[in-house]
């Protein structure tokens, strides 16, 4: 099983967010970046508008996993957003996206980079997986599935 709490922190997770586009969401992002790992939320904000420009980070079945490598951070990082009104974010089905799951690299991270975003994209293809993320009930549920710790708080 994939767990994610090497990455994430509880507070680094938000449901039920509403936001009526990509710039509203990668706000609401870094501004979650800024609050739970001490990042400035305009240099997060400005690199996930590049990479997104580069093509959308949305990969189908409704989740996206925007990502960018952020000078002066230590590790990788995660931040996971479910939304109450799926988002159109021209992701490669067409389909808009409700699970955004995003990431954020320090510069010289290249392999782990990849490997983290493989690991969060194997996580998200998984039908099973993805329902399950959508069912959370709350933040607390959230972060003990994607930690692997379910059993004790999924409900």
């Amino acid at each position: 099983m994939v767990h994610f709490d090497d990455i994430l922190t509880p507070e680094a997770l938000a449901i039920g967010v509403t936001v009526s586009g990509k710039k509203q969401l990668f706000q609401k992002l870094s501004e979650m970046a800024e609050a739970n790992y001490a990042q400035s939320a305009d240099v997060v904000f400005d690199r996930l508008i590049e990479r997104e420009r580069l093509g959308s980070t949305g990969f189908g079945g409704g989740v996206a996993i925007p990502h960018a490598k952020i000078p002066d951070l230590d590790r990788v990082r995660a931040m996971v957003i479910l939304l109450e009104t799926p988002l159109a974010f021209e992701a490669v089905d067409n389909a808009p996206v409700d699970v955004v799951f995003a990431l954020l690299s320090p510069l010289d991270s290249g392999a782990e980079h990849l490997k983290t975003l493989a690991r969060v994209s194997r996580y998200l293809r998984n039908e099973a997986q993805i329902a399950r993320v959508r069912g959370v009930g709350s933040r607390e549920a959230l972060f003990a599935l994607l930690s692997g710790n379910e059993a004790r708080d999924a409900a």
